[in-house]
């Protein structure tokens, strides 16, 4: 039986095995046996990623540039700040850069890091690097082979409402947006 009045110290499982069950382009699929602090063993499946960053270009005016993309999970078109996955060796905030170029079209003269976030940390190991663009110039968008996307400018403030209201439902799009408006609305 579990319990609920763990010390953090209790809370740690130890891997005993890992099986490697898939491997693919974008992540790995493992099933783990654990051993959980009360000695009993257990397993877990874990979706292994190397991880992710995003970044929501701010203009001087407190515009954004969003993409709308089709997202086979979700089986429907979505409105998200650009992203993509962190290739072996890169440095999260160089995807940041390398994505807000090819998906909206922008550079970033200036990256400022929010910190990151896990989306569904119980069974996904992706940590996804939060970044604000400013001082932003146009260069020309280069998205990659197979990547169709729209770009939408749009005023932080709807923004905020468009996650309030539901509009907005990408995850790591939720949590930049209301991050950039605590630093930029107040």
């Amino acid at each position: 039986m579990g319990r609920t009045d763990c010390r953090t110290e209790e809370l740690t499982e130890k891997t005993l095995f890992s099986k490697t069950v898939f491997e693919g382009k974008v992540f790995d699929c493992l099933v783990n046996d654990v051993e959980l602090s009360d000695g009993s063993i257990s397993f877990r499946e874990i979706v292994r990623h190397t991880g992710g960053a995003c970044i929501l270009p701010v203009d001087s005016d407190l515009n954004c540039y969003l993409v709308r993309q089709f997202r086979s999970g979700a089986d429907q078109v979505l409105l998200e700040v650009p992203a993509g996955k962190i290739e072996e060796g890169e440095d999260p905030k160089a995807c940041a850069a390398r994505e807000i170029a090819e998906e909206t079209g922008y550079e970033a003269g200036n990256i400022i890091s929010l910190g990151h976030i896990f989306a569904t940390p119980a069974y996904c190991s992706e940590k996804i690097h939060l970044y604000i663009g400013t001082d932003l110039h146009y260069v020309g968008s280069s998205p990659d082979s197979g990547e169709f996307l729209g770009v939408e400018k749009i005023p932080l403030t709807d923004l905020v409402a468009m996650c309030d209201d539901g509009r907005i439902c990408d995850s790591k799009t939720t949590v930049l947006i209301y991050k950039a408006a605590r630093r930029f609305i107040g």
